[in-house]
């Protein structure tokens, strides 16, 4: 059985809703959306000194993906927003020295150690209500638990074993065992080798101060509900709940008592919420121009790009080939705060090929070529092969471009 804290905090009650204040400022268009820019790390000088662990630290959460195309997208999240940082300095700054963990908020997630107090409100949820149906041998548990004791941090397949021998979602006992246990809080995914889940007791893992569950539930969204304000810069409830996949319930209880503050925002249509260090001073500063993961929080929730960008993008990695517009992986392209078109990348060697550019419009072309241009460099190409455009006739300019 699992280890629960002795002074772990009971659920606490709903709380009602207080009454919504004023609006603290009525923002236009083009102010919400410098406002996300800036907050997002995508306007002004970026904080090259913090580097990834402060960009981590900013976010909040990076979000994990499987696919793997220029990278995998916990790489392009910082890339975006850095520059041409080395890979292996992205991972290293990721999952050494103990300053990051992996769990569910927005998804899964790569989150920075100081927010392992505040998931204490999904741990217990998940002790209370495990959300699966995968059965468990006697035993099997407390069998990962004292193998993680002795032997320190394993994968799944190091522990006996991920899975059994019929389909991929067939788990081993020992798979079961030690991603229920993560769920608990009771072991920590620590870093991801080849992309298996390395596990390792939290007792371990996670610093003594900040190894507890002393906040109610109600703080915890409450501190998460800031912190995703405060990333986001200005967002709906939605928006601003969806960050960590809160409730909207959960968001009514606690944001009266955020620190947010309410705002409306010009033809948005719905009640909006800002962080007040964002308001106190006007954005400004240069624009990144850079080819953006569809997982970054700047972009991932489709409803606020097309609000604050006027922009709809569909990841269609999961949609049937013959039916896809934009391609595989399109990633959009960014420049001078705006999304201007997309790329579908690939890799051949040491070219990086646009299996599919779509552009919206003629004065887009020197900021793709250049978003092209700086990740072919990231990722060790030296050319850049346009393979269709859309639309056609600007094929001529963007090749140009590229070799400008």
């Amino acid at each position: 059985m699992t280890t629960v804290p002795k002074n772990a905090p009971k659920t606490a009650p709903p709380i009602a809703p207080k009454p919504a204040p004023k609006p603290a400022a009525e923002l236009s268009a083009a102010e919400a959306r410098r406002i996300a820019l800036r907050a997002q790390g995508f306007l002004g000088a970026p904080d090259r000194r913090a580097g990834v662990r402060g960009v981590l630290r900013h976010l909040g959460q990076v979000q994990l993906d499987t696919i793997s195309v220029l990278a995998r997208s916990h790489e392009l999240i910082p890339y975006a927003r850095l520059g041409a940082v080395g890979r292996t300095t992205v991972e290293e700054a990721y999952w050494s020295d103990g300053h990051a963990f992996e769990y569910w908020s927005h998804a899964a997630c790569i989150l920075p150690v100081e927010e392992w107090p505040l998931f204490a409100f999904r741990r217990r949820a998940y002790r209370d209500r495990p959300h699966w149906h995968h059965e468990l041998s006697d035993g099997s548990y407390a069998k990962v638990i004292d193998q993680l004791r002795a032997e320190g941090p394993r994968t799944a397949t190091e522990l006996g074993g991920a899975k059994n021998k019929g389909e991929w979602w067939d788990w081993s006992d020992t798979k079961i065992a030690v991603e229920r246990a993560l769920m608990y809080g009771e072991v920590v995914v620590t870093e991801r080798r080849g992309w298996k889940r390395v596990y390792d007791l939290a007792e371990r893992a996670i610093p003594e101060s900040l190894r507890h569950d002393s906040f109610d539930d109600t703080e915890c969204v409450r501190r998460l509900v800031r912190q995703a304000g405060e990333a986001l810069g200005v967002g709906t409830r939605t928006d601003i709940a969806d960050y960590h996949r809160l409730k909207a319930e959960q968001f009514d209880a606690v944001v009266a008592d955020s620190g947010l503050v309410p705002v409306t925002v010009e033809g948005w249509g719905k009640p909006a919420w800002a962080d007040p260090a964002a308001l106190a001073t006007e954005p400004r500063g240069r624009h990144r121009t850079t080819l953006l993961s569809p997982f970054d929080s700047l972009i991932w929730e489709r409803a606020r790009t097309e609000r604050i960008f006027g922009f709809t993008h569909r990841l269609e990695a999961y949609v049937p080939k013959p039916k896809r517009v934009h391609g595989y992986f399109a990633m959009p392209v960014l420049a001078g705060g705006r999304l201007v078109g997309r790329v579908d990348p690939a890799r051949e060697g040491r070219t990086l090929v646009a299996k599919q550019v779509s552009l919206e419009g003629p004065k887009a072309v020197p900021a793709v070529a250049q978003a092209l241009r700086e990740a072919a460099e990231w990722v060790g190409c030296d050319t850049v092969r346009v393979e269709r455009l859309d639309p056609p006739e600007l094929t001529p300019l963007l090749v140009k471009a590229l070799d400008a």
